[in-house]
């Protein structure tokens, strides 16, 4: 590996590509990683300067893992690397094939979809564990919804979203 040295704030995407190239090999996988021209996703937007990386290759499963906790795990690694070679921290995002952005519009439609039952029938909906970004998600989009309030309950992995009507305040 190269000596660390202060890196400018403008090479932290060569660094993270740098890096993510090198982990990949590491763990034998072929793949190459590609800066994403497009915005972050929708969970991820607020953050103003965030670099997003998405890979590419064949059998790229095993970067997912099961419901992309691998992924995120990758992303953590590679957010301290960065940080720690460039002395600077900046919002990386790490996408495998377009995974998180299909993940994403998967979980927004059907939080609206879970909003309108919950809505109709008037019984809360918990959602399934899920991680920060994800519920992050859900609270965003149900944000401006008229009927439907959302929460987070439990603590570590177990932390859910809760989706339940608005209390009538009159």
């Amino acid at each position: 590996m190269t000596p660390l040295v202060p890196v400018l704030k403008g090479d932290v995407a060569e660094v993270a590509i740098d890096v993510l190239e090198r982990l990949l090999a590491l763990m034998d996988v072929v793949g190459s990683v590609t800066s994403q021209a497009q915005p972050a996703p929708e969970a991820e937007k607020e953050t103003t300067s965030s670099l997003v990386f998405n890979i590419h290759g064949d059998d790229l499963g095993v970067l997912i893992g099961r419901r992309g906790h691998t992924l995120s795990c990758l992303q953590y690694i590679v957010r301290l690397v960065v940080g720690h070679q460039t002395k600077n921290w900046v919002p990386i995002a790490i996408d495998v094939e377009g995974y998180k952005q299909r993940r994403y519009q998967t979980l927004q439609a059907f939080a609206r979809q879970m909003a309108e039952q919950v809505r109709t029938r008037q019984t809360p909906f918990a959602f399934e564990p899920m991680p920060p970004d994800e519920r992050r998600l859900i609270h965003l989009s149900l944000a401006d919804h008229p009927d439907i309030v959302t929460e987070s309950i439990g603590e570590g992995e177990s932390r859910r979203v809760v989706i339940s009507c608005k209390r009538n305040e009159t």
